[in-house]
């Protein structure tokens, strides 16, 4: 087995967390730096969420992710067959099976999703925390965006027992909002909350786009490779999570090249139903008003948290997908519903 990778001694660095129920079980304890075991949201008021919720130790889960048996090579894929990869360099290497996993592109096309954090001291992050295990999402306005501004939230978590990741996120956008706008905007909201950031503080900056590539730029037909991660349907394209789906995966993968699963080649139904809801949740995410925002993810975290694992988590769940969804609808304020409704007509009105 060969792995291509541009950076292969880079020690990885950004912040990993997933639900605890996604987790695959070989993956030892020591990858897991934190647990919120009841993780908190806000929107229209303050809401418990009953599923653990946990941030990933990234050097840990870097070191699990044992490359004993195979040969890694130095490069950068710039062409890449179901059979063969060509590096920048001109370098080939030829493969019975080749997986893509580059991740999605850079590119401001497509909705994207982007974050400015700092990390402090737990004891400097507990008036912010508000007695929670973490805030998952804190959709309150006071991080000083003027209304009808794109809205942002903030995310809270322990990365370990003494630190705690304090990060204003911008969950999609096309474009989505500019690191600066949301390194003012989580000054502003520390500030309000009685903590003033010294400028000191480790920083976090995120920005990545939750959509895969464009079919056209990717070998998705006969021949080509097999995309996995982020570059394939484990992205949830309206949150954009991945990693825990990419590990749980990994061996069904495994399983499918050793020849004791489906063809390589082969998507079931339900896999593709649920793309096609979730690529529904992303559009729907990106035309809703400002205003409406915290409206809809209250709808979403009042409903039973089976259906929101189903939504959040299932990537081949096409019924409990689509339950959660419809479960939600009426649920929604007026002007919410007639959004949603043109977004689902939208392509109909195209074709």
């Amino acid at each position: 087995m060969v792995a291509l990778d541009p950076h292969p001694l880079r020690t990885w660095t950004p912040t990993y967390s997933a639900w605890a129920d996604e987790l695959p079980s070989w993956l030892p304890e020591t990858a897991v730096a934190s647990i919120a075991p009841k993780p908190a949201v806000w929107t229209d008021h303050h809401r418990i969420i009953d599923r653990t919720y946990c941030v990933l130790d990234t050097l840990a889960l870097q070191t699990a992710l044992a490359l004993d048996r195979v040969r890694v090579l130095a490069g950068t894929a710039i062409d890449v067959t179901g059979s063969r990869v060509t590096t920048s360099d001109g370098t080939i290497v030829d493969a019975r099976h080749v997986v893509d996993a580059r991740g999605t592109l850079d590119s401001r096309d497509l909705a994207q999703q982007t974050a400015y954090g700092i990390v402090v001291e737990r004891q400097r992050a507990e008036p912010i925390l508000e007695g929670s295990d973490a805030w998952f999402m804190d959709w309150r306005t006071d991080n000083g965006a003027m209304p009808g501004d794109v809205p942002s939230f903030l995310y809270a978590v322990a990365l370990d027992a003494d630190r705690v990741l304090l990060e204003e996120t911008c969950l999609v956008g096309r474009p989505a909002l500019d690191l600066g706008v949301l390194r003012t905007r989580l000054h502003h909201r520390l500030s309000h909350r009685n903590l003033e950031p010294t400028g000191n503080e480790d920083v976090e900056r995120v920005r990545f786009s939750v959509e895969p590539p464009p079919r056209s730029q990717l070998h998705t037909g006969r021949g080509g490779p097999v995309l996995f991660g982020s570059r394939s349907n484990l992205m949830h394209p309206a949150t954009g999570y991945s990693v825990a789906a990419s590990l749980a995966s990994a061996d069904h993968l495994v399983e499918r090249f050793r020849g004791g699963g489906r063809s390589r080649r082969s998507r079931p139904v339900h896999i593709w139903t649920v793309q096609k809801l979730r690529n529904l949740g992303l559009r729907t995410a990106l035309s809703l008003q400002p205003e409406m925002v915290p409206q809809f993810f209250a709808s979403f975290f009042s409903l039973p948290v089976e259906l929101q694992r189903s939504y959040l988590s299932g990537h081949d769940d096409a019924v409990g997908t689509m339950t959660a969804m419809l479960k939600m609808f009426p649920t929604l304020p007026a002007s919410a519903r007639i959004a949603i409704a043109r977004t689902v007509a939208r392509p109909l009105h195209r074709g």
